[in-house]
């Protein structure tokens, strides 16, 4: 059964038994990705988190102002979770005005809201807009910092490590294409009402209009996020976002010469994503899988599924035919939790798994009375002689 038909989550055929594979034709070819002209870079699909594209992904290097996402991404935390109004207005420390590199230019001692701060960090990649916001939230650099790593540590970055707001050079403050593509991913994700920000194209503050510096948001139209970086040791970097036909992809390119070849870069990266891969959902947040039997509960019934929206990433060409395999726990004693975990569910394409998600207890089911689970086990012990 094709997975187009699979909106509302249904039951997909069983894994049939293998057969030999058809003979390759032109269309199910795909050609080898590009090779760029950057130290490390990566694509992945923004739904399943799937790279597609990968250069020394897991390389340590300096991430420049690439940093502000997360810096971004808990501000927006902050908001979506009330800690932080939009409204609320922020002082601004002689630091954070002293503050150099890249500037919204902000004036020591006065109070800018939340939301424009917002704008001088994405937008214009602001250190002095970055900084105050980091004090506004943690009190210090050196305490948001740490905040940093903590969210770093839950998004699960192995090659990641913070010591300030802004990406200013410090020999302990690193990253990977890696750790970017994923921050980028939970901002889309995580924040889509925020998310909007990132294409902003100009911000005006204090008389002064700056442009967004990534330039493929006047290039591509499919593209529009997310954040620019340089330093000297850094080089140019850029991560971007775009969507087409209903797929988003996440470039991330470390280590160019200049803004034109990250913006030439990233956009060889997304061109080759979209023409090759496409991200398809396969199960809706709550389809019923399988109704599968539970021992010593009050119902002998368990309706089992996914607790989430599902999607894959596929190619755009050849066989896009899938089955899927149900695998239920052996034995399912009562009591059980809603969004417990029973088992697993493989997509498999061509005899081959390429995707594995859990299948959870779409219920909960108490435990049966004491008459209940003695006529089980009775019921149990019978079936096991047979």
């Amino acid at each position: 059964m094709s997975m187009a038909l699979v909106a509302a989550g249904p039951t997909l055929a069983a894994d049939p038994a293998p057969k030999p594979g058809p003979q390759p034709n032109v269309s199910s070819f795909v050609p080898a990705p590009p090779e760029l002209n950057a130290k490390s870079w990566v694509l992945m699909d923004a739904k399943t988190g799937k790279l597609l594209v990968q250069h020394d992904a897991d390389m340590r290097l300096p991430p420049a102002s690439l940093t502000k996402m997360m810096t971004a991404y808990i501000s927006e935390y902050e908001i979506d979770s009330g800690g932080l109004s939009p409204d609320d207005k922020v002082r601004i420390s002689e630091n954070a005005w002293r503050t150099g590199g890249s500037r919204m230019f902000v004036k020591v001692g006065s109070y800018v809201p939340v939301n424009e701060l917002m704008q001088g960090i994405v937008v214009q990649s602001g250190n002095d807009a970055t900084v105050a916001m980091a004090e506004h939230i943690a009190g210090s650099e050196s305490s948001f910092a740490d905040l940093m790593n903590q969210f770093a540590s839950r998004m699960g970055l192995k090659n990641t490590h913070f010591m300030n707001p802004t990406g200013l050079p410090d020999d302990e403050h690193y990253s990977s294409a890696h750790d970017l593509a994923t921050i980028a991913r939970h901002i889309v994700e995580d924040f889509p009402d925020h998310y909007k920000l990132y294409s902003e194209k100009y911000f005006t503050w204090n008389g002064i209009r700056q442009p967004n510096r990534n330039l493929l948001l006047w290039r591509d139209s499919r593209v529009d996020g997310l954040k620019t970086g340089h330093t000297e040791a850094a080089g140019f970097c850029l991560v971007s976002s775009g969507v087409e036909n209903g797929t988003r992809l996440i470039s991330v390119v470390m280590g160019t010469n200049s803004e034109n070849a990250r913006a030439q870069e990233s956009q060889k990266l997304l061109s080759y994503g979209f023409r090759y891969f496409k991200s398809q959902k396969v199960y809706d947040k709550g389809a019923e899988l399988k109704t599968v039997r539970v021992w010593g509960g009050k119902s002998n019934e368990l309706s089992a599924g996914v607790n989430h929206d599902v999607f894959i990433t596929l190619g755009r060409q050849g066989d896009t035919n899938l089955t899927a395999r149900i695998n239920v726990d052996q034995e399912l004693n009562a009591p059980i939790k809603k969004d417990q975990k029973i088992g697993t569910v493989d997509i498999v394409q061509n005899g081959s798994v390429i995707h594995t998600e859990p299948l959870v207890a779409l219920e909960a089911i108490d435990e049966g009375s004491f008459f209940k689970r003695i006529w089980d086990k009775v019921v149990h012990f019978v079936m096991d002689l047979f």
